[in-house]
């Protein structure tokens, strides 16, 4: 049994004295950073990793690849969804369904050119919903685009595609909306097993009434049923998609006024062509009038929309009515981008998409906290800000990067995430500590071009069942594996991966729940050992007693997995570490089950 946690804090305290912290920690990367003066290229670029390892590199399909072409639309790939063993890749004019049976060699499953803009994927069953908003999308997919101003083959909301025989998708219906869908979020309801439902986030201009019937761009003190200042929630029933409709238009942003942002940064101001305008700090809209993504967590009744100059919190118990309860403003964002919350639901993280995504906003004359994230943390039903997190390696002007779409790796007891920087390629960092973010991992690539900036590098990034999938603009798909370092245990990574989902979609966040095993233990233990809080003394009796139980059968290991859960509810009140302390019990006690 571990020596009791009171008798040891005297010697707690003179080891913190001299111990590595989680923040010293965070200086502990390569120096010079491998990220600098990489090799220009489009698939021949410089790399450069530190902690992960790329697995696999995918080119994309011939259907869009322009060899000679490396600015080509075709190329242009965009958010990712994952099914099973199938990942989902959107790309502006269609979409690409790759087989990860063995991640280290995806295989193409299909291909389908139906154009667009920009074809961001979600999926439930045998159902695909694609994003189409670009005027010259038609309902056919077919190539000619749309001429006419008005015609009922444009295709602007939401694609529902049969993809139950996956290399030959079948279009059930296109569900229309008046500002089409940059971005689509899918969100299930416990309770309604029969549907599901897609907040739709459409930022174009408002379509013709004669075109769709309803749709009005006059401002809502003058038409209230005008299209602006307001979401779609579409309603699809599972198993009759094609009567699949719009069910609500909540206005989550009534009441708020326009937002003040940032200006230009200083190497824009000064490479601007004379005579031209500078983008204005202040939209003068009357505030916002749409989302441009929203991540629903049914989990815990919430979600964060990020929406033109607000981070904003809805309650979504009641999924087709969506209700704001804060709206946080902050004039170091630009265009907020998207959300992720905690495991917990306690904190929320804002990317900031300044420039975009087309510009070059990780130059070294570029203020960190411009274009970064912004974590805050749950005060009741506000919003308190805490601290920015910038990719810390400088990219050329000659580089499209700013802060773009991630998630969470289920980590027990941290927040670690992986997020695409665009061309500055992807990082994994810890936002446990809302004050001190820090990064652990990173993976980079050369720009495309070395003397002119040439769109490119990461869309998306995130954790899907053990490993991490890149959806990179010009270059494909890549999957990476994280490797244990002083950041990331064995242990912590073995545990991670017992979470599996059988689909994912990053805007619908899923609460990560670890089974009982002696790994989600030891990744506690190896958490507490690397922030040096507890006595040495105290853990090495948790993990002898955690190492008897593991041997012992039957009965002996329930007693002795007791005991310890006993002895570890007595120690956590006074321990610096009580929060970690009670999860362990609480896994010891799942294990003596």
């Amino acid at each position: 049994m571990p020596t009791p946690f009171r008798s040891l804090l005297s010697g707690a305290l003179l080891l913190l004295a001299g111990s590595t912290t989680a923040s010293q920690l965070a200086h502990a990367q390569p120096s010079p950073d491998p990220r600098i003066g990489l090799k220009a290229g489009w698939f021949d670029a410089g790399e450069a990793s530190w902690n992960i390892k790329l697995v696999a590199n995918t080119k994309p399909s011939e259907a869009f690849l322009n060899p000679s072409t490396p600015g080509d639309a075709r190329l242009k790939n965009s958010d990712l969804a994952f099914s099973g063993n199938l990942v989902f890749q959107g790309n502006y004019s269609g979409w690409q369904v790759w087989d990860i049976g063995n991640p280290r060699k995806p295989k193409l499953r299909a291909a389908f050119v139906c154009p667009g803009s920009q074809s961001d994927v979600t999926v439930y069953g045998n159902l695909l919903f694609v994003s189409a908003e670009a005027v010259s999308g038609r309902i056919d997919c077919g190539l000619g685009g749309v001429q006419e101003e008005v015609s009922k083959d444009r295709a602007r909301g939401i694609r529902i595609i049969d993809i139950s025989d996956i290399e030959h998708p079948r279009s059930i219906t296109t569900v229309q909306t008046c500002r089409g869908s940059h971005t689509n979020t899918l969100v299930t309801d416990p309770k309604d097993p029969e549907n599901v439902y897609i907040y739709v986030s459409g930022s174009a201009g408002v379509r013709s009434n004669a075109e769709l019937a309803g749709c009005s761009a006059t401002n809502p003190d003058i038409d209230p049923n005008s299209s602006l200042f307001r979401i779609e929630v579409i309603k699809v029933p599972v198993k009759n998609p094609a009567a699949a409709a719009i069910v609500s238009s909540p206005r989550i942003f009534e009441g708020l006024s326009e937002a003040t942002r940032h200006g230009e940064a200083a190497a824009d101001r000064r490479e601007r062509p004379a005579g031209a305008a500078a983008r204005p700090s202040v939209v003068g809209r009357g505030g916002p009038t749409q989302c441009h993504d929203i991540t629903a967590y049914p989990a815990v009744g919430l979600a964060g929309g990020a929406c033109s100059g607000y981070g904003i919190l809805l309650d979504i118990r009641d999924i087709k009515n969506p209700k704001r309860i804060y709206a946080a403003s902050d004039t170091n964002m630009s265009a907020w981008h998207s959300a992720t919350f905690s495991n917990d639901g306690s904190k929320v993280l804002f990317s900031d998409e300044w420039g975009g995504g087309s510009s070059p906003r990780c130059r070294a004359t570029d203020k960190m906290e411009w274009g970064a994230d912004a974590i805050f943390v749950r005060n009741g039903d506000k919003l308190d800000f805490k601290s920015y997190f910038k990719l810390p390696a400088a990219q050329t002007s000659n580089e499209n990067c700013v802060s773009h779409n991630g998630s969470l790796i289920p980590i027990p007891g941290r927040e670690v995430m992986v997020q695409s920087w665009y061309q500055g390629g992807i990082n994994v960092f810890d936002w446990t500590d809302p004050n001190h973010a820090f990064e652990v991992a990173f993976f980079d690539r050369g720009p495309m071009d070395s003397t002119a900036l040439v769109g490119g590098g990461h869309w998306s990034a995130y954790w899907y069942n053990g490993l991490i999938y890149g959806s990179e603009i010009s270059r494909g798909l890549d999957v990476w594996e994280l490797t244990p370092s002083e950041h990331i245990s064995k242990n912590e990574l073995d545990a991670a991966k017992l979470v599996k989902y059988a689909y994912f979609n990053a805007q619908e966040q899923p609460q990560a729940v670890w089974p009982a095993a002696f790994v989600v233990a030891r990744a506690y233990t190896d958490q507490m050992a690397r922030n040096s809080a507890v006595p040495k003394a105290w853990l090495d009796g948790v993990l002898a007693q955690l190492a008897t139980a593991e041997k012992a059968k039957g009965g002996a290991r329930s007693t002795a997995l007791n005991a310890l859960a006993a002895q570890l509810d007595k120690d956590a009140a006074g321990s610096p570490e009580s929060v970690r302390v009670q999860a362990l019990s609480g896994v010891v006690k799942s294990l003596a089950k």
